[in-house]
């Protein structure tokens, strides 16, 4: 699941290393992620996975959106 969600993780930033990526990495302090980056990756896990957040979800890190995804399919 990690490397799927780096491939999404590189559609929303594309100048990103994705080999430095872990499920530690945080969204905001490591990849510099603002609400537009949380809402371009959101849109890229639905259009993956489909299916839609009915609910407001905070991930801090990698490994959060990892295990949501993982519940989810």
């Amino acid at each position: 699941m990690l490397e799927e969600l780096k491939q999404l993780l590189g559609k929303v930033l594309p100048d990103k290393d994705l080999s430095e990526i872990t499920e530690q990495t945080r969204l905001v302090e490591d990849l510099k992620f603002d609400s537009l980056s949380m809402m371009m990756l959101a849109m890229e896990i639905e259009d993956a996975y489909h299916f839609r957040f009915a609910e407001f979800v905070s991930f801090e890190t990698v490994g959060d959106v990892v295990g949501y995804l993982e519940s989810r399919v």
